[in-house]
């Protein structure tokens, strides 16, 4: 598998996943420099960075880098004082260590925009200098089936298809809906859509006048303040967050490593408990004096 067109295709697709990559090892070690694999929100891996010692480690720190949605570093096996590197320990009996980066690959937020006006064409320019996508419709019929919790809509018909457009964004799960248009007739929208059964819960969805109030601006500056404050709620935290499944976790007694209970092949009894190893050595050592690892 080639990990880089597998991102690629899974980013079109508009699924989140990370790349982790191995960007320095220290033999011995089954991981090699330049090594990628792909984990998924539910912990899932594609492709191979190391033994069985590192896996779970990598998948856990993988998977907190996506919630977050920031690159990380992870230093398995080393030393290492930079405030900035996660650093795993590994006691077991292989001497070896890498770093491994932590990319998480989030789709990008999508801005919507209705209508034929300056302000609308601006919009989309200027999202799309963010690497955004854009979707631009400029006459009805207005399809919004496709909009998400990453979807920011922006209704600028000038009075020409507002209603429709305003009508297919509040059927979606768009994470903003903005309006531009006066008070006027923003109320004039609001008694239209209250007759056709939308409640105060969606029409409080619709932000009107759109924009940080800058006051009167000509059409391509208004596009400006329409983004800035789609980015202020996107910062804020109102567009889809990825949803990740942790995995249950044990820790290898001997080692202090994470292992996941679930796929750990080496495990022990002892006193009635389960015990999960990152390794057959790590499990030798148990069974020969478990004790001394249990000991508080």
């Amino acid at each position: 598998m080639r990990v880089t067109a597998r991102s690629a295709a899974l980013t079109a697709a508009g699924r989140p996943h990370v790349v982790a990559t191995v960007v320095w090892r220290r033999s011995p070690t089954s991981g090699t420099t330049g090594a990628k694999a792909i984990i998924h929100p539910d912990g899932t891996i594609e492709g191979w960075l190391g033994g069985a010692c590192a896996e779970a480690t990598v998948i856990r720190r993988a998977l907190e880098a996506l919630e977050v949605g920031r690159p990380s570093v992870l230093a398995i096996g080393q030393e290492d004082g930079r405030e900035d590197v996660a650093q795993v320990a590994m006691a077991c009996e292989s001497e070896g260590a890498m770093e491994v980066f932590l990319d998480p690959m989030i789709p990008s937020p999508t801005v919507v925009a209705l209508g034929r006006s300056p302000a609308a064409a601006t919009l989309v320019r200027l999202a799309d200098a963010l690497g955004w996508e854009t979707v631009h419709v400029e006459a009805p019929p207005v399809d919004l089936a496709g909009a998400d919790e990453r979807t920011f809509v922006v209704v600028a018909s000038q009075g020409h298809f507002d209603d429709e457009a305003l009508v297919a964004a509040l059927r979606t799960e768009a994470a903003y809906i903005g309006l531009v248009a006066s008070r006027k007739r923003h109320d004039a929208i609001t008694r239209h859509l209250r007759a056709a059964g939308f409640g105060d819960h969606d029409l409080a969805r619709i932000d009107a006048p759109a924009g940080i109030d800058l006051g009167t601006l000509p059409p391509e500056e208004m596009a400006v303040s329409i983004l800035a404050q789609i980015v202020e709620r996107k910062a804020s935290g109102v567009s889809r967050k990825v949803v990740v499944t942790m995995p249950e976790t044990a820790i290898d007694p001997v080692c202090g490593m994470e292992v996941d209970p679930q796929t750990a092949i080496h495990t022990s009894e002892h006193d009635g408990t389960t015990w999960y190893f990152c390794a057959a050595g790590c499990k030798r050592a148990f069974e020969a004096d478990p004790g001394s690892f249990l000991e508080s």
